[in-house]
């Protein structure tokens, strides 16, 4: 279930709650709200623990359920305490929990908007329409990869790999001819030698440029060999700033990977 629709449901649940212990029963506001906490946590937990929504989302609905059977008892058993002539209701504690709730819901929807993007109607009064016609998407895509069980079953393939490649003592190196820029084509190169300093020709050179804030903007590209160890290829990279390199270098069984990053001007 969406957190902006759990909230509310969950508070209007409390609320009806708080109001038939009140009538019903006859409870004192502290005692009813006390329940009330009690009761929507009992019924939250394991739904959330079936569904598991993520670790935030839970959070933020247990705070603000909490606050909310909180800020119940404070304001009713305020007025109780008004009505005996005891205490008069005072503005402070009510503020501080609207403070508290105003902040949760805000961080709601700091959530819903970085996981699912901005509803369409608003979507289209705040993103403009550009040139291109693609979709415009508000979320976050991120890189991260949360496959962990696909991770450990492939970690020990990659560590033979890691002493295969070590063994191997091929030496790689890359770089830019004449540097690069955001929007323009440039030409990139791979030196590919052994240990000892000869060539290794008739091997397959490819990678893949990686944005690390956005995987769409991921470039992957191919190098021919124009002489015995050299690869060279156009490559562009659309926006300026930082990137991740992945290049790759194959010849037969020969399998050598080498990770860095280049910085692309403006």
């Amino acid at each position: 279930m969406d957190i902006l629709l759990s909230i509310p449901i969950g508070v209007v649940a409390q609320l009806v709650l708080f109001v038939m212990l009140r009538r019903l029963f006859r409870l004192h506001a502290k005692a009813a709200a006390l329940m009330v906490g009690m009761v929507v946590l009992a019924l939250y937990i394991p739904y959330a623990i079936l569904v598991w929504p993520g670790a935030d989302v839970v959070a933020m609905n247990v705070a603000i359920f909490l606050v909310t059977a909180y800020a119940l008892g404070l304001i009713f058993g305020h007025r109780e305490a008004r009505l005996d002539d005891v205490h008069g209701f005072h503005w402070a504690p009510t503020l501080i929990v609207a403070f508290f709730v105003a902040l949760v819901l805000f961080d709601s929807v700091l959530v819903v908007v970085a996981t699912k993007g901005l509803p369409e109607p608003i979507a289209r009064a705040l993103l403009p329409k550009t040139d291109q016609a693609r979709e415009i998407s508000s979320a976050f895509p991120g890189v991260v990869d949360n496959d962990l069980q696909k991770k450990e079953a492939l970690y020990n393939t990659y560590l033979q790999q890691v002493q295969r490649q070590n063994e191997r003592g091929w030496v790689v190196r890359k770089g830019w001819l004449g540097g690069a820029r955001a929007g323009q084509t440039a030409k990139f190169q791979v030196m590919v030698n052994d240990r000892n300093g000869h060539a290794i020709a008739n091997a397959q050179v490819q990678g893949k440029f990686l944005r690390a804030a956005d995987t769409r903007q991921d470039q992957p590209f191919t190098l021919v060999e124009i002489k015995p160890g050299v690869y060279q290829g156009d490559v562009m990279l659309p926006l300026p700033g930082v990137w991740d390199l992945v290049l790759e270098v194959r010849r037969g069984e020969d399998r050598h990977e080498v990770r860095a990053t280049t910085e692309v001007a403006q």
